[in-house]
C-alpha cells in the first residue's frame, strides 16, 4: 500500500533515497565505462563504427522499448517490487556478461541489462518523488542526479583503467559489486510499497509500443545498409510507422491506456520538458562516445589516459546538480533548464574545430564548462517535468522522460556513428584513416550543436506556460490538469 509523505521519517527517507541513488549509479557508471572500453571491444571483434555503436544500443534499446510499460506496471504491481526485479537481473547478467566468447552473445546480454536498466529508471525517480515533499523534492532529485553523474564521473576513468590492466570484461565484475550491495540495503531496509489500487494494465497496447518502437530504431539504424540486411530495413521502419499509428489509435481507445497520448496537448510543461529532453539527449550523448574514439584512436592515448580526461565533465555536472536542484526548488525551473542546454550548445559547437594538434586544456576546459550545463539542466527539467503530474502518475510519468532520455541516446549514438560510417567508407575503426575520422567526428558534433540549438527553443516555450490547478495525468481520472498560456 502507498504510505503518505509525513508518515516517512528522515532515516526512512534517507535509506531510500541511498537505495535509489544506489542504483542510479549503477546504471550510469556501467554505461560510461564502457564507453571508454568500445574502442578496445571493437578492435577485439572487429567490429564497424555501427557494430560499435550497438553495443550501447542494443542496451539502450531493451531499455527505451520497456520504461514506460515497467513504469506503467510500477503504479499498478509496485514500484519496489519493479525496481528489486530490475536491480536482480542488471547485477546477475553483468556477472555473466564477463564470460562472454562472442559478440552475438554480448550483444544478448546487454539488450536483457537494458531491460533490469529500464526497471531501475523507470521506478527509482518515482520512489524519490513519492517520498519527498515539493519542497525538499528538488534537493532530493539533485542528490539523485548528483550521484548518478558521480558514476558518469568515475566511470570513464575506472572503466579506462580496469580495461587496461584487467581486461574490458573485468568493468562487469565492478557492476556486480555496485549491485549486489544496493539489492540487499533495499531488501533488507525498505518494507513500504507504493502502488495504485483498481488500475489494469493494456497488454495489447504494449505490444505495439514495443513492436514500434523497436522496428522504427533498428530500421533508422540500418538504412543505410538495406540492400545487406536480411529483412530490408525500409520494410522494418515500415512495420514500425504502422505499429505505432495502431499503438495511438488504440491508447485513444482504451479507458486504461499505458499512457493516456492527450495529456501531451493538455499538459504543455509536461510535453515541453520531454521534448527538451529528447532533443538534449540526441544532441549530446555522442559527447563522450565521439571524444573516446578521438583520443584512442586518433590521439593514440591509453583507455585510462582517455578516461581521466573524460572524466572532467560529469565532474563538474555531479558537483553542480545539488545545486541546479536546490536553485529549481526556489526559481521557475524552466528558466535554469534552458540556461544549461544554452551552454551546451555553445560547448558543443566549440568541438566541431577538433584535429590532429588541439590543445587539451582546450578540451578540457570545453568539458568543464559542458559540465555546468548539464547540471543546469538535468535536474530543474525533471524536476519541472515531475512537478506537472499528480503523485499517482509518478511511476509513468519518470518512465515517459526516461524514454525520452534513452530515444535521444540511441539517436545520438545513430548520428555518430551514420557519419562516421560514412566518411571512413565502411572500413574497420581501428585502420580508418585518421583524417577522416576527425572529419566525421567534426561533423557529427556540427549536427549536435543544430539539434541542441533548437531544443533550446523548446526549452524557452515551456517557460510561458503556468499550473493554475492540481490535478492528474488524465488516465481514467476524475481530476484534469488545466494550463494557460501566460
Amino acid at each position: 500500500m502507498p504510505q503518505d509523505i509525513e508518515s516517512f521519517d528522515t532515516l526512512q527517507k534517507r535509506i531510500i533515497l541511498i537505495s535509489t541513488t544506489m542504483a542510479s549509479f549503477l546504471v550510469s557508471y556501467t554505461i560510461s565505462a564502457i564507453n571508454v572500453a568500445l574502442p578496445t571491444i571493437g578492435k577485439e571483434f572487429n567490429l564497424s563504427p555501427i557494430e560499435i555503436g550497438w553495443i550501447q544500443n542494443t542496451y539502450l534499446l531493451a531499455s527505451v522499448v520497456l520504461l514506460i510499460p515497467f513504469g506503467r506496471l510500477a503504479d499498478i504491481r509496485g514500484r519496489k517490487k519493479v525496481f528489486l526485479i530490475g536491480l536482480a537481473l542488471f547485477t546477475i547478467f553483468s556477472f555473466l556478461t564477463y564470460f562472454t566468447p562472442t559478440k552475438e552473445l554480448f550483444y544478448i546480454l546487454r539488450f536483457i541489462q537494458g531491460t533490469g536498466a529500464s526497471m531501475i529508471v523507470s521506478t527509482s525517480v518515482a520512489i524519490i518523488t513519492s517520498v519527498f515533499s515539493k519542497n525538499g523534492l528538488g534537493k532530493a532529485l539533485g542528490i539523485n542526479t548528483a550521484v548518478l553523474y558521480v558514476g558518469l564521473s568515475v566511470g570513464p576513468y575506472i572503466g579506462g583503467f580496469l580495461t587496461q590492466n584487467f581486461g574490458w570484461k573485468s568493468i562487469f565484475i565492478s557492476s556486480v559489486i555496485v549491485g549486489a550491495s544496493a539489492l540487499s540495503l533495499t531488501m533488507s531496509k525498505i518494507k513500504v510499497e507504493w502502488k495504485k489500487e483498481y488500475s489494469s494494465f493494456d497488454y495489447i497496447g504494449t505490444i505495439f509500443y514495443v513492436i514500434s518502437l523497436a522496428a522504427i530504431v533498428y530500421g533508422t539504424t540500418y538504412v543505410e545498409l538495406a540492400s545487406n540486411v536480411i529483412l530490408n530495413s525500409y520494410i522494418i521502419l515500415s512495420i514500425g510507422i504502422l505499429s505505432l499509428i495502431i499503438f495511438i489509435l488504440w491508447q485513444l481507445k482504451n479507458p486504461e491506456p499505458l499512457i493516456d497520448i492527450r495529456i501531451f496537448r493538455c499538459n504543455r510543461p509536461f510535453t515541453y520538458s520531454n521534448l527538451a529532453a529528447l532533443i538534449n539527449y540526441s544532441a549530446t550523448y555522442m559527447l563522450s562516445f565521439l571524444l573516446s574514439i578521438y583520443l584512442q584512436v586518433v590521439r593514440e592515448f591509453t583507455p585510462e589516459t582517455a578516461g581521466l580526461i573524460l572524466i572532467s565533465q560529469p565532474l563538474v555536472q555531479s558537483i553542480l546538480s545539488p545545486v541546479a536542484g536546490t536553485l529549481s526548488d526556489k526559481i521557475q525551473p524552466r528558466i535554469i533548464a534552458s540556461i544549461g542546454m544554452g551552454m551546451n550548445t555553445i560547448g558543443i559547437f566549440l568541438l566541431t574545430s577538433l584535429d590532429n594538434n588541439t590543445n587539451l586544456t582546450f578540451i578540457l576546459a570545453d568539458l568543464i564548462f559542458m559540465g555546468a550545463g548539464f547540471a543546469l539542466f538535468s535536474s530543474p527539467n525533471t524536476n519541472a517535468l515531475m512537478s506537472a503530474v499528480s503523485k499517482e502518475n509518478f511511476g509513468v510519468a519518470n518512465a515517459v522522460l526516461s524514454t525520452m532520455r534513452q530515444v535521444g541516446m540511441i539517436m545520438s549514438t545513430i548520428i555518430s556513428t551514420t557519419t562516421l560510417t560514412y566518411f571512413i567508407k565502411g572500413i574497420e575503426l581501428s585502420n580508418a584513416p585518421k583524417h577522416l575520422i576527425i572529419t566525421g567526428i567534426n561533423y557529427s558534433f556540427a549536427i549536435s550543436s543544430v539539434l541542441c540549438a533548437i531544443g533550446v527553443l523548446f526549452s524557452i516555450a515551456g517557460i510561458k506556460w503556468k499550473k493554475v490547478k492540481h490535478s492528474n495525468f488524465i488516465n481514467n481520472s476524475d481530476i484534469k490538469r488545466q494550463f494557460y498560456m501566460l
